[in-house]
């Protein structure tokens, strides 16, 4: 019983970490935007260096308090930023930028916002993350994803010729964002496990948009990813083996 129990509690902590990285980077956050709107709302204090560790995994035992603030702080951005502008204008002109960039809440599967019992059943093990956060790409894996996204995405066409379509498909407006995508589809550089965590459901609607006939879910585009990732793979052995 003592192992199930701790097994438990750390999967709830890789999934809380796993959450609340996602979260961020979806949005583009920093560390300091969640501890920024609950003070600026009195919603309840959580401190950066906390969220830093919910995000990797190292804090083990958070007061309530902290739950309490994400949960008030997701809905409060789930009702729209418009509700909040006034009073954080002044006080945090900063904060308001950034949100104004990016505010995505972190809705169940019911589409409702997580509320702070619902952060907190996640942490402990109890719950299970909301299937859209649920992709845990692995690291090893992100290189050939990324390849295979840019081919994917293209439909085998070069970066040129395709840029202006894919980029008017991409949903992000966030400039550092955009930016790291282009690079990707450029083949300038890859995303990481954690930054195509966070990308996934906006890889997922830009294909839709560019493929209108196409009714897959999240889930099967990324394992058609994954499938088209094996398959450059082969084939860059197969050119490796013949141009020997």
């Amino acid at each position: 019983m003592t192992s199930s129990f701790r097994d438990q509690l750390t999967a709830g902590r890789r999934a809380m970490a796993h959450l609340v990285h996602v979260w961020h980077e979806r949005n583009g956050w920093s560390h300091k935007v969640l501890p920024a709107l609950a003070e600026s709302l009195d919603l309840g204090r959580v401190h950066s260096s906390q969220i830093s560790n919910l995000r990797n995994g190292k804090l083990v035992s958070p007061s309530p308090e902290v739950f309490f603030a994400l949960g008030k702080v997701n809905q409060v951005l789930s009702r729209g930023l418009e509700n909040i502008e006034s009073q954080i204008v002044n006080v945090h002109p900063e904060l308001l930028r950034s949100l104004q960039e990016s505010a995505i809440a972190v809705d169940g599967n019911d589409n409702n916002p997580l509320s702070a019992g619902d952060f907190f059943e996640i942490f402990v093990g109890l719950a299970s993350l909301p299937s859209s956060f649920d992709w845990f790409i692995e690291e090893a894996e992100a290189p050939e994803l990324s390849a295979a996204l840019a081919d994917y995405l293209c439909k085998g066409r070069s970066w040129r010729m395709c840029r202006e379509q894919v980029m008017s498909a991409y949903p992000v407006s966030k400039k550092q964002r955009r930016e790291r995508f282009e690079a990707v589809m450029a083949g300038l550089r890859d995303y990481t496990a954690e930054e195509l965590d966070g990308e996934l459901l906006d890889l997922h609607a830009t294909n839709k948009l560019l493929n209108t006939t196409n009714l897959q879910g999240a889930d099967d585009f990324l394992e058609n990813l994954r499938q088209k990732g094996l398959l450059l793979k082969d084939q860059e052995k197969l050119e490796i083996i013949f141009s020997d």
